[in-house]
Formats: C-alpha cells, sequence, structure tokens
C-alpha cells in the first residue's frame, strides 16, 4: 500500500474527518489518574469531509476507516510510505530550479536534505533505522528513493514542463454539503488553457483489470477541479516510478458525475455507520499489513469502546451503501 500525500496534510488541518498518516500522531500525557502511564490521542470526532484516501479507506474496510477517522489510532511509519514522500518531495522541489538545470544529478543530490528536512518535520520517522547504527540499511534505503528519482527522467522531461500548481490543496462542496478535499502532486496547464492533472507512485503500475481502482483517486481530484472551476480537466496523469509505466485517461462530464454519485453514496454509508457504531471489517489481503490487527475481530481483537454517541439503526433497513 502507499501513502498519498493528501495524509499529512490531513493530519497537519485538524479535520476530524482526516486521517492521521501513519506516524503522525504526537501523543501526549493522559490527564488521568488511571491513565497516568498511558497517551492520549487527539479526540474522536465525526467525520466532516472525504479525501480520496479516506474514501478508499472504507471501500477496503470500513473498520479500518473508523480505526483512523473516528479512533485516530496511531499508526508506524513504514519505509515504502516514507520513501514515496520523500520522492514526492524531491519532485517537488526541483521545479524550484531554472528549467535547464533540472537535472537527474541535480534532482538526486537532493535527496539526503530533503530527507533532513522529513526528518526534522516528522521526527517518528527516525525509528524506521533505530536498528541501524552503521547506517547501511538507511545508505540502501535513500539509494532506492534516488533509483526511483532518477527512473523519473525516463519518463517526463521536467525541463519541458513549467507546472502551474505542486502539491496543490484543493476543496471543493458539493450541493449536498459533502466537503471534498485533497492534495494534487501537480496541475500542468497548456497554453490552450487545458489542465492536466499528474500523481506520482512510487509503486508499480497495477494490472490492466485494477486500472479502474487506481484511477479512482485521479476522477476524485477532477471532479473537485470541476465543481470549482468548471473545468474538466483534460487528462489525468498516474506515473509509477516503481515499474516504469505512465496511466493517463481523459475524463468526460459523465465520469465526473458517475464519481460524483458514487461519492454521495459513499458518505451517506460512512454517516450511517458513524450514527450506528457500526463498523464492519471487511477481510482481504491487504490485512497483513495492516498495523491495528489487535484491535480487529478477525484477528481475535476488540475495537477501542466507540468514542461517538450511538443512535438506534431501526428506521435505518433498506438504506444501502455503495457496492
Amino acid at each position: 500500500m502507499e501513502t498519498s500525500t493528501e495524509d499529512t496534510a490531513e493530519a497537519a488541518s485538524g479535520d476530524p474527518g482526516a486521517a492521521v498518516e501513519p506516524g503522525t500522531v504526537e501523543p501526549t500525557a493522559e490527564g488521568t489518574a488511571e491513565g497516568a502511564a498511558e497517551v492520549s490521542r487527539p479526540a474522536a470526532m465525526a467525520p466532516a469531509s472525504l479525501s480520496p484516501s479516506r474514501a478508499n479507506d472504507f471501500m477496503q474496510c470500513p473498520l479500518l476507516y473508523r480505526f483512523r477517522v473516528i479512533d485516530r489510532l496511531p499508526e508506524k511509519p513504514s519505509e515504502a510510505a516514507t520513501r514515496g514522500t520523500l520522492v514526492h518531495s524531491v519532485l517537488e522541489r526541483l521545479f524550484d530550479a531554472p528549467a535547464t538545470e533540472r537535472t537527474a544529478p541535480r534532482a538526486k543530490s537532493l535527496v539526503p536534505g530533503q530527507w533532513d528536512r522529513l526528518r526534522e518535520s516528522r521526527p517518528e520517522v527516525v525509528e524506521l533505522f533505530a536498528d541501524d547504527p552503521d547506517g547501511e540499511r538507511l545508505a540502501l534505503w535513500l539509494g532506492e528513493a534516488e533509483r526511483l528519482v532518477e527512473r523519473w527522467f525516463t519518463l517526463e522531461d521536467p525541463t519541458r514542463l513549467e507546472p502551474a500548481e505542486r502539491e496543490l490543496f484543493v476543496e471543493a462542496e458539493l450541493d449536498s454539503g459533502l466537503r471534498l478535499r485533497g492534495i494534487i502532486d501537480r496541475v500542468d496547464v497548456a497554453p490552450t488553457g487545458e489542465v492536466r492533472i499528474v500523481d506520482y507512485k512510487t509503486g508499480k503500475a497495477p494490472r490492466p483489470e485494477y486500472a479502474e481502482g487506481a484511477l479512482f483517486q485521479m476522477k476524485f481530484y477532477a471532479l473537485v477541479v470541476w465543481r470549482l472551476k468548471n473545468v474538466i480537466p483534460r487528462r489525468l496523469q498516474l506515473v509509477y516510478l516503481g515499474s516504469g509505466d505512465v496511466l493517463t485517461y481523459d475524463p468526460v462530464l459523465a465520469d465526473l458525475e458517475r464519481v460524483e454519485r458514487k461519492l454521495l453514496a459513499l458518505w451517506e454509508a460512512i454517516r450511517q455507520a458513524t450514527e450506528t457504531g457500526d463498523w464492519r471489517p471487511r477481510p482481504t489481503k491487504l490485512c497483513g499489513w495492516c498495523d491495528h490487527q489487535e484491535h480487529c475481530p478477525e484477528f481475535g481483537g476488540t475495537p477501542p469502546p466507540y468514542p461517538l454517541p450511538v443512535t438506534s439503526a431501526i428506521g435505518e433497513q433498506g438504506r444501502m451503501g455503495p457496492d
């Protein structure tokens, strides 16, 4: 699994509808005698907005969504997700340089400095290499980040790109009142005014039969841009640095209307689960990477006490969530 850059921004925003990226929760001392040896989490609140990452969480496993959004349980940083954050920051910063200086050696030279900045802003990532006193594993990890950065130059030519926006936070409210939000890695605008939305992935491209799921995030962004600017992006582009592939899609109005209907149905299912406290696990092979197995009934665990008021589910029968 790959962590999106929007996770970090959501966590920093304090939005109760946003998830906390693995490792970003800063525990503080509990004020009660019973919890003196424990730590507290941010106060639980009902979700107020939806991002692509959190929408995917709910579709993957409603209980995972609850743990991340309602309970806001801390998660340990992972090497893969942290490397993704590092590579994103390098590619963003490279565009600070004049076009002629946007070379692979210049980009690779940014890796150590961006790693230092990442450690300063998120000290918990240092734990990843706490058992690496000689720095050998860290050096290999940074080397892999450099290889991902270098591979990008085989897929795009930054000397010919002048992004209109980088790491752009977008937010739009639908007529229903649902707030959609996220972080777009890069927005390119052609001289003709046509918009291209680009997202970097440090993993491998999905097989063709899974491409639609991968494009969900991009169609989400396209919907937000359309609602904000009344402009349908000309192209959606996923750049997979792990495999050296580029996946593109040219959306039409029907695509955006369809994803909006899906998000509204999804939000209704989230609202119902929030009110009833009925968050059910959905076991898949991804469970093996989940940080919350000790709280999951599928692994013999018990979820923490539900922190929000619960209403009766009576009268809600007949309502259906999204497929």
